[in-house]
């Protein structure tokens, strides 16, 4: 084998230890799908996890392709999971929303994206917790909303710099909403509405992204590949 050939071998086993792929994701539509936003499930449509609901909330199912539309691909039976029953104004903060938990074990570089949807007078600020031992929450990341009746598609939260979510079945995350900064009040989502705890926040499209953690054989060949490499250099050097 050339070096030229070593060298590509080597490139292409690591981008294959490298990918990056969906370990878990919900969409919310129903399976089989029945024509019908109004039903969905909870339950993942790629991976394992759990989804639940946090503080009190309550939910159903509405249309994912409503008020612009989630990212999901699906149309007409596109189903969101639509949250409210939220705390009373200046009541309970970070303690409603949803939770979702996976195991990372195998995997590394966690990230986790979602889209949501929020009404006019649904909590304007959204705090994103993850937990490493199942019941000790850590913040992590905001965002807040620009507008009411609207999605915001594509909110990311990246993990990959945290050890401590790698290779970890206790790995979980929440969504909860929080009050608006330097307040002890929430902000309606809509700056013309009053924030009500029947505002609704509606999720679609919640992935938890990573990468597999090599075997240590991969490393142990890779290795290899790196002194054939030497081997050759010092070869042509010689």
């Amino acid at each position: 084998m050339t070096r030229t050939l070593v060298v590509a071998a080597l490139i292409a086993m690591a981008s294959s230890a490298q990918a990056d792929e969906p370990l878990a994701q919900w969409n919310f539509n129903s399976v089989p799908s029945d024509g019908s936003t109004s039903t969905g499930t909870t339950m993942p449509v790629i991976g394992s996890g759990t989804a639940a609901l946090v503080g009190g909330t309550t939910a159903t199912f509405a249309s994912g392709d409503a008020s612009g539309g989630s990212s999901d691909p699906s149309s007409g039976d596109d189903s969101g999971w639509n949250v409210t029953t939220f705390a009373a104004q200046g009541s309970g903060d970070k303690s409603r929303g949803v939770q979702f938990n996976v195991s990372t074990a195998g995997y590394r570089d966690i990230v986790v994206t979602w889209d949501q949807r929020h009404s006019n007078t649904a909590a304007r600020d959204v705090l994103f917790q993850y937990t490493t031992d199942g019941s000790t929450w850590i913040d992590a990341g905001s965002f807040a909303a620009s507008a009411g009746d609207a999605w915001f598609n594509g909110r990311t939260v990246d993990l990959s710099t945290v050890a401590a979510v790698e290779d970890n079945a206790e790995f979980g995350f929440r969504v909860v909403a929080t009050f608006a900064p330097g307040t002890m009040s929430y902000a309606a989502s809509n700056p013309s509405s009053t924030y009500g705890t029947t505002g609704t926040w509606r999720f679609d499209m919640v992935t938890v992204s990573a990468m597999p953690i090599p075997e240590p054989g991969t490393y142990a060949l890779m290795a290899a590949g790196l002194l054939a490499v030497g081997f050759f250099a010092r070869r042509r050097v010689g």
